[in-house]
């Protein structure tokens, strides 16, 4: 019995790591903050638009890191006691 391949996804734009839809847009690279696979277009801009950020992270990471706030307060519950 044969095991069918199951494709990586984006954690970004929720889309498989294929290499049809990667080959002609730049592939796929890793995040260092999450270390997920991501595409090379769902990295988050450098300095100019076409160039990507050093170290690589990804849109989600530095919206992330940029809103600090956001991130923490939809990700812990806090208990109110009386």
């Amino acid at each position: 019995m044969l095991l069918p391949i199951e494709p990586r996804h984006c954690t970004v734009c929720k889309q498989g790591l294929y290499r049809d839809k990667t080959m002609f847009r730049g592939g796929w690279s890793r995040c260092t903050v999450c270390d997920e696979f991501i595409h090379y277009s769902c990295l988050a801009s450098g300095k100019f638009s076409f160039l990507k950020a050093r170290p690589r992270i990804c849109k989600k990471c530095r919206a992330a890191e940029t809103n600090p706030t956001a991130s923490r307060q939809a990700g812990s519950a806090v208990a109110v006691g009386s």
